[in-house]
């Protein structure tokens, strides 16, 4: 999706979101319910103030990257119910008054304000991703939508930054592809963990439309499967070995004589010649369809020696299976021996791209047993987001008509923060984040190289005073009417995120047992949480 810049409504005019199933109707039946019941007692235009947040961060981690506002605001500047919409809402709803529809079939959300934080923001529990504040049933309508199109969005965002988080070796990056179509929970799952992944620190993926629905921006990356090298048998079925004026296949059995790799298998090194034949500049062999040492890196090496013979480069190979860790050192092994034979230095540097149910588990162990792996494919874990398939966003009023509203639970993680707030991270002299606060949107707001007491929103003994060297606001308008905000490239979001991640601390981002991250309000907005607690928690009575 082109750059929006949020100044000019014309330049907007194409500004959709991705899925064409995204619109007013894809929402739950409760919230139209609710909708008519506002209408019908004249409630729907009552002024609310609706948060957005979550109350546990995924992965047993300590962090999440919030994703999916770009979507979020293409659907509220889309914003209209169809005829043909309404005439579904009709079957469904058969005893609802008329004008009810009428009220529908002139929705708008241009009395609607949406603050919100910079999408790839690290946020943490409690602090609301969104603000909305408009009219009631309008926010309602757009309840689940927006949960619907940023909770995927920002557990697969906080996924990938674990991956590539996990795949730095010696604190050098790694490059990290997305494999996961085949996987994903269906078209519109393989597209937003594209988006996203990419978003979040991957370097490319598979999916071709990923690639062409951005614009170009996420880099399509891949070879061939073991189908392909299973096709061929033997060098006959090369039907043109020739690359230029040169008999391309002589020169690879030249290579597979003095290498003395003639017993590995013959299909595989035809299917590998082909493949050259077809990519010459861009020969990457997945080598373990039938023996990745005796077999496949031999034959990759043979066509790799013809390919600089003739003036080309191989990039490297692929391993889809057996002890990662092991292979790729004796591959590396075999490569370094092969550029000191030939004395040709860059094949010591043949990428070794790695495959095979990759998770964060698996890259950690790689880690710790030591590999000479360069890019990883991962699929599976990543896409379906398997160590947790989903995080738990909420949609939750804190006001109506001036008065805050605030949910009670016997758990004290469920009950909110009521009221209109805006919320600041604060930094400490060596520039990493001490912790966020919350405060009223009618209070004095933090500054820096002021102290400050910042009370957790439900202990009252967990509080601690604070003179921030940095205080940064975290909240912005991005929807009043129109869009208030530029809408940065993907390439923009995923540098972003690197930036967010590096002013968080590495105890915070750790995979096990991360330091938790505080989340803070101020001391009048505790006091205003829990004198509404005690007004609205019923007193029991013993008999």
């Amino acid at each position: 999706m082109a750059t929006k810049t949020g100044k000019n409504n014309d330049e907007c005019m194409n500004f959709k979101p991705i899925n064409s199933l995204v619109t007013p109707m894809l929402t739950d039946m409760y919230q139209v319910s609710m909708a008519y019941s506002y209408f019908k007692m004249n409630r729907h235009e009552c002024l609310a103030v609706f948060d957005v947040f979550f109350r546990k961060n995924p992965f047993k981690g300590e962090y999440t990257v919030f994703a999916g506002l770009e979507e979020v605001l293409a659907l509220v500047h889309n914003y209209r119910f169809s005829e043909e919409d309404l005439e579904y809402l009709k079957s469904i709803l058969p005893n609802a008054d008329e004008a009810f529809f009428d009220y529908l079939r002139n929705l708008t959300t241009s009395g609607i304000k949406i603050y919100a934080l910079k999408e790839g923001s690290v946020v943490f529990p409690r602090i609301p991703v969104m603000r909305l504040e408009g009219p009631l049933a309008l926010c309602q309508l757009l309840e689940t939508p927006l949960l619907n199109l940023m909770n995927y969005a920002s557990l697969i965002t906080t996924n990938a930054t674990r991956f590539c988080e996990a795949a730095k070796s010696n604190s050098c990056d790694k490059v990290l592809i997305e494999f996961g179509l085949r996987r994903a929970q269906g078209p519109d799952g393989a597209i937003s963990a594209s988006r996203y992944s990419y978003m979040g620190g991957f370097d490319g993926s598979s999916n071709i439309l990923s690639g062409k629905l951005s614009g170009g921006e996420i880099p399509i990356k891949g070879t061939h499967a073991h189908s392909f090298v299973q096709s061929y048998t033997c060098f006959d079925e090369i039907t043109n070995p020739k690359l230029g004026n040169v008999n391309f296949l002589e020169i690879v059995l030249k290579y597979r004589l003095e290498m003395k790799a003639t017993s590995t298998n013959t299909g595989e090194l035809a299917a590998f010649v082909a493949y050259a034949l077809s990519f010459k500049d861009g020969f990457l062999a997945l080598v373990d369809t039938y023996d990745t040492l005796k077999s496949g890196t031999l034959n990759f090496l043979c066509v790799a020696l013809a390919l600089h013979e003739v003036g080309c480069k191989a990039i490297g190979i692929r391993l889809d299976s057996g002890d990662l860790s092991y292979l790729s050192l004796e591959c590396r092994r075999m490569f370094e021996q092969v550029a000191d034979r030939y004395q040709i230095d860059y094949f010591r540097h043949f990428n070794i791209t790695v495959s095979n149910d990759i998770n964060e588990l698996v890259l950690n162990s790689l880690q710790e047993q030591g590999h000479s792996i360069d890019t990883f494919g991962i699929g599976t874990n990543l896409v379906t987001c398997q160590a947790q398939p989903a995080l738990g966003m909420v949609f939750k009023l804190v006001e109506l008509e001036g008065k805050p509203r605030i949910k009670l639970s016997q758990e004290v993680t469920k009950v909110t923060i009521p009221c209109r707030k805006e919320a600041f991270r604060l930094f400490g002299k060596d520039g990493y984040s001490i912790l966020d606060i919350m405060v009223g949107c009618d209070e004095e707001t933090p500054k820096s190289g002021t102290r400050l007491l910042c009370r957790h929103p439900f202990n009252e003994l967990a509080r601690i005073y604070v003179t921030p060297n940095k205080v940064v606001p975290l909240h912005h308008l991005v929807w009043d009417g129109t869009l208030k905000i530029p809408i940065p490239s993907l390439s923009e979001r995923r540098e972003f995120i690197k930036s967010e991640m590096n002013l968080i601390r590495a105890d915070v981002l750790r995979p096990l047992n991360p330091t938790p991250y505080k989340v803070s309000v101020s001391s009048e907005l505790y006091s205003f949480i829990h004198d509404l607690w005690m007004k609205e928690f019923p007193v029991k009575e013993l008999e």
